[in-house]
């Protein structure tokens, strides 16, 4: 289970463990979904439609895209960027999990709230992405440069896990992997939903300064501040501009989160079982 839960069959691991953990899950996710990543941002810095009908279109879709992409910069294309994506995800997994274990167990010592409560798991892990973010973002520059250039969600989870659990309760005793991956995948899906008009304009201003690099792939535009980037999107490329590259971040939302909380609660079960065995 993720975060503090004093119920849990008593695992017993240190922070250092959880951060292990959410690190190497982190690391083994990003390697298999960078080529998902890649598209995704190709698909969130490009101005023109993503439709067959404009003819300046460069990317209509994630085949066409990732074909273009494999025949004009070949398979390395799909890790550009890959160096400073895996620094992004180890950090980023390492403070994102420490943050949420600590934040929810001095909730629960403190006595305010049950720490498996759906609103202190929103609430913390609204928390540690915070800090996760803030701790990752320079790198997280890097890379969005990099795959540009010729180129959670905790309480919905636990909430999912609850559910599974209700709907399949001799189930939700057994099968644990395939249980967080399932919940996991679903917590990305519709976390990545929420958020994503805000991940695209995030990703518009990480390439300010950086324009004339991706002159070949089309226009391109400069904005002042996420103000003048979300009016001049609205303005220019509708609503659905907001959510150009939805369905390559869907995908990747899906694999990703749920391959993250496979392998990091997979990790915490092995430190658990190692220290046992040791004890």
């Amino acid at each position: 289970m993720v975060g503090y839960d004093p119920k849990a069959d008593n695992r017993n691991i240190s922070n250092l463990e959880v951060a292990v953990a959410g690190s190497v899950s982190g690391l083994v996710t990003r390697v298999l979904i960078s080529p998902l990543d890649v598209i995704k941002i190709r698909f969130q810095l490009q101005i023109e439609r993503l439709s067959r009908s404009d003819p300046n279109a460069k990317y209509h879709g994630i085949l066409q895209a990732g074909r273009q992409i494999l025949q004009e910069e070949g398979p390395t294309a799909f890790w550009k960027g890959h160096i400073p994506a895996q620094l992004l995800s180890i950090g980023y997994g390492a403070v994102q999990f420490l943050s949420f274990e600590v934040l929810t167990e001095l909730v629960h010592r403190a006595s305010v709230r049950d720490a498996r409560d759906f609103s202190v798991h929103f609430l913390c892990g609204g928390l540690s992405a915070c800090v996760a973010t803030l701790a990752v973002h320079p790198v997280d520059v890097l890379r969005t440069r990099f795959a540009a250039q010729g180129e959670p969600r905790f309480s919905i989870y636990s909430s999912l896990k609850r559910a599974y659990e209700w709907a399949l309760p001799a189930e939700g005793k057994k099968n644990g992997n395939f249980k967080n991956l399932l919940c996991g995948s679903g917590a990305g899906v519709i976390s990545k939903t929420l958020t994503y008009p805000l991940d695209l304009f995030k990703k518009r201003l990480q390439v300010g300064g950086f324009e004339q690099a991706r002159a070949s792939f089309g226009q391109v535009r400069s904005y002042k501040g996420l103000l003048d980037c979300a009016g001049q999107v609205l303005r220019e490329e509708g609503t659905q501009g907001c959510f150009k590259g939805l369905s390559p971040s869907l995908l990747k939302a899906a694999l990703s989160t749920g391959l993250v909380f496979f392998w990091y609660e997979l990790f915490c079960n092995f430190f658990h079982h190692m220290r046992k065995a040791d004890s």
